[in-house]
C-alpha cells in the first residue's frame, strides 16, 4: 500500500538561504519534496511556504509530526502546521483551452462528468483558460506539464496547427493525456483522440483520468469520435 503523501504550510522570514534551512530539515527526515510553492505575504514581512512530501517506506506514523516540530525549531520559522495535501483536497486536473465558446462547452461535460466520479470519492479539478494566437496557445500547452497534478489537457477551437501541434507533441511525449475537438488544422492528428462533440469531450476527459471509471483511451479502436 503506497505511504500517503504529507502537507505541511510553513511561515517563515523572506531572505537567501530559507528554503534551504526548511528543505535541509526534509531531507534530514530522509522526506522526498514532490511539491513545493512559495506564497509571497502583501499583508506581512515574509512568506509561507507549502510543501508536499513523501515520506519514505519505512516511515514512522509520527513523521508529520517530528517534521512540524523540527520546521517550528529553525530560527526563520514563525509557524508550522500540518494540512491536506492538495492531491487530496483538489486531486488530478483536466486543463481546457481555446476559443470561450467551445471551452465553456467542453467544461459543461467535464464538470458534470468530474461530479459523478467525486461523489463516489473521486477528486477531479477542471481548469479553464480561453486563449487565442498561435504562440500563445502553444506556450500554454507546454506550460500544462509544468502545472501539478495535471493529468489531461483538452484543445477547444476551431482552427489549431503550426507550433501548436508541436507543443502538443511535446507534453504527449511527457506523459500527459491530449484530447482535441476535431477541428481544423494539424492539431487533431497530434492528439490522442479527437472528438466531435465538445461536450462529449470533457465526459471523455474525465473518465480517461478516473480511478472510478473503466475507460481507457489506449483499448479504443478508434480514435475519432
Amino acid at each position: 500500500m503506497p505511504v500517503e503523501s504529507i502537507g505541511i504550510l510553513v511561515s517563515a522570514e523572506s531572505g537567501p538561504g530559507v528554503l534551504h534551512d526548511l528543505s535541509g530539515v526534509i531531507a534530514r527526515h530522509r522526506g522526498n519534496i514532490t511539491t513545493v510553492d512559495i506564497i509571497e505575504s502583501h499583508v506581512e514581512k515574509g512568506s509561507r511556504v507549502y510543501f508536499e512530501i513523501d515520506p519514505p517506506a519505512d516511515a514512522s506514523p509520527d513523521l508529520s509530526e517530528r517534521l512540524i516540530r523540527d520546521l517550528r525549531a529553525l530560527p526563520v520559522t514563525r509557524q508550522a502546521e500540518g494540512v491536506h495535501t492538495f492531491h487530496k483536497i483538489y486531486g488530478k486536473r483536466i486543463i481546457i483551452m481555446g476559443g470561450g465558446a467551445q471551452v465553456g462547452q467542453v467544461v459543461i461535460g467535464a464538470v458534470s462528468e468530474a461530479d459523478r466520479h467525486n461523489i463516489r470519492g473521486e477528486r477531479i479539478s477542471v481548469d479553464t483558460i480561453p486563449l487565442v494566437g498561435e504562440q500563445a496557445l502553444a506556450d500554454a500547452v507546454r506550460a500544462v506539464t509544468r502545472l501539478p497534478r495535471a493529468k489531461a489537457l483538452v484543445l477547444a477551437g476551431s482552427l489549431m496547427g503550426g507550433e501548436i501541434e508541436k507543443a502538443v507533441r511535446d507534453v504527449r511525449a511527457q506523459g500527459l493525456l491530449v484530447i482535441s475537438l476535431n477541428m481544423a488544422g494539424s492539431v487533431p492528428s497530434a492528439a490522442d483522440l479527437v472528438v466531435t462533440d465538445p461536450v462529449q469531450a470533457g465526459v471523455m476527459a474525465v473518465m480517461a483520468i478516473a480511478d472510478t471509471a473503466r475507460f481507457t483511451v489506449e483499448r479504443l479502436k478508434q480514435r475519432v469520435f
